[in-house]
């Protein structure tokens, strides 16, 4: 089969990444080809502001990353930020007429578990991942491909977005001069690159820790069950450093950066510019820089750990905590989270080692961007419905890349479809909602028609 290229593009609050990585089927081998950075414009804790901003800032990211590569890519993997996205816990029971579950039953399943899922009706589904599957009352199923019954139950968690929200990042990217074949929660793509499979078995926490926001994903056994986010970032490190220190945001910026190496170093004064004054300097202690940068991350991680008290899956991390993110290389951030957790297991994580541009794994900064490459050739959870209302399953991801090779599919989202067409394109974009479902409300027909659906 021929090598594929795809771009890993990370729409973050502070800076958008792109990477393009070169897959090759026939070895299995993904190597990072390019890499691209530019200053986010026109994006708020990833919401997009305004879209002619986000696009120059997407094209500048892009066009860096196919210069170092030197090639255009054949697929674009986009994320989506946890900022504007949710989450609903769904059930789908089909029966197998066959006797035996084939391919065709745990899709039915999960496409009935798509159908019932009630989400608001200005949201569309991101992802549907199963986290369980039970076959005749069977339970702990880890995959029920082959196996004989009559009837199977799948469990599913169904990760939605703001539909505004999703088309006006289409938008954005689109007069970027790309078109999205995928849409990737952050959090997810994150997890993609740093987690291990034990790690996934026994039950973790990842968090990736941004410039304006914190990912939230626990993943547990098969797939990710719970998602969430925190508007809080490193950001907010370098504005209260700006504050206390009296000086501008840039040098702020640079003082956090480099806080390991100041402390290294020994340094106990710092000269620094005034705010507003160009000319002026002033003596400033590390004393007040270590309080700053600790009273923030302090903040930062008793409102992670209460997001995690309300999300009842603080006692089933058995494998602790993840931290990656621009945030996870502050100083002694580990040791402080896993006091703060109750002595947790907590491991600093940087993207799992690729080939090509090593440099991009010796980053935690990059594990979102390596994740949506790691996803685009056929790393994902084994069964999932994904942005565009398909079916992805691990042994179907080479025969999909290669009808898809020229095909550029834009989000689709069930079922109302509403098309409309990009000023300086003639591509449509086909998006379709899912409307807000109401047990009580519902017509006798419908109540009938999905009946039929778990029959047949």
């Amino acid at each position: 089969m021929n090598n594929y290229y795809i771009l890993g593009l990370d729409i973050g609050s502070v800076n958008i990444s792109a990477a393009i990585a070169k897959f090759s089927p026939d070895s299995d081998n993904l190597s990072i080809s390019g890499i691209g950075r530019a200053r986010t414009n026109g994006l708020k804790k990833g919401v997009v502001t305004n879209i002619e901003k986000a696009s120059t800032s997407i094209r500048q990211a892009a066009k860096e990353a196919m210069k170092t590569a030197g090639c255009k890519p054949d697929r674009v993997v986009v994320s989506i930020a946890g900022a504007y996205t949710g989450s609903v816990k769904s059930q789908g029971i089909v029966s197998v007429p066959s006797g035996e579950i084939s391919i065709n039953e745990i899709k039915r399943a999960m496409q009935m578990a798509q159908d019932n899922a009630i989400i608001d009706k200005d949201q569309v589904i991101l992802h549907v991942l199963p986290y369980e599957f039970k076959v005749d009352g069977q339970d702990h199923i880890e995959d029920p491909i082959g196996m004989s019954g009559s009837r199977l139950e799948v469990f599913t968690h169904v990760i939605t977005a703001e539909g505004n929200s999703i088309r006006n990042l289409i938008k954005a990217t689109n007069m970027a001069g790309l078109k999205i074949d995928n849409m990737v929660l952050a959090g997810y793509a994150s997890a993609l690159a740093t987690l291990t499979k034990d790690e996934k078995e026994l039950g973790v926490g990842l968090i990736d820790l941004g410039g304006a926001t914190c990912d939230i994903v626990v993943h547990l056994g098969n797939s990710i069950v719970y998602n969430d986010t925190l508007p809080v970032g490193s950001t907010n490190i370098t504005m209260d450093l700006s504050r206390a220190l009296n000086t501008p945001l840039a040098n702020a910026e640079e003082i956090k950066i480099n806080y390991t190496k100041l402390l290294e170093s020994g340094v106990s004064e710092l000269q620094l510019p005034t705010m507003g004054e160009v000319s002026l300097t002033h003596e400033a202690s590390m004393d007040i820089v270590t309080k700053v940068i600790y009273a923030r991350i302090e903040e930062t991680i008793l409102l992670l750990l209460n997001k995690f008290e309300n999300s009842g899956y603080l006692n089933k991390l058995g494998s602790g905590l993840v931290l990656t993110g621009g945030m996870s290389k502050l100083d002694d951030i580990r040791n402080l989270t896993s006091l703060m957790f109750d002595n947790i297991p907590v491991r600093i994580a940087k993207p799992r080692s690729v080939d090509g541009l090593f440099e991009v794994s010796e980053d935690a900064k990059n594990s979102c961007v390596v994740g949506l490459c790691l996803y685009g050739s056929g790393e994902f959870t084994r069964y999932e419905i994904d942005s565009n209302g398909e079916l992805k399953y691990k042994d179907s991801h080479l025969k999909s890349m290669t009808s898809t090779k020229s095909v550029n599919s834009a989000p689709v989202i069930e079922k109302e479809k509403v098309e409309y067409k990009e000023d300086k394109s003639e591509d449509l974009i086909k998006i379709s909602k899912i409307s807000e479902k109401n047990a009580e409300d519902m017509h006798t027909f419908t109540k009938i028609l999905n009946r039929l659906k778990q029959l047949f």
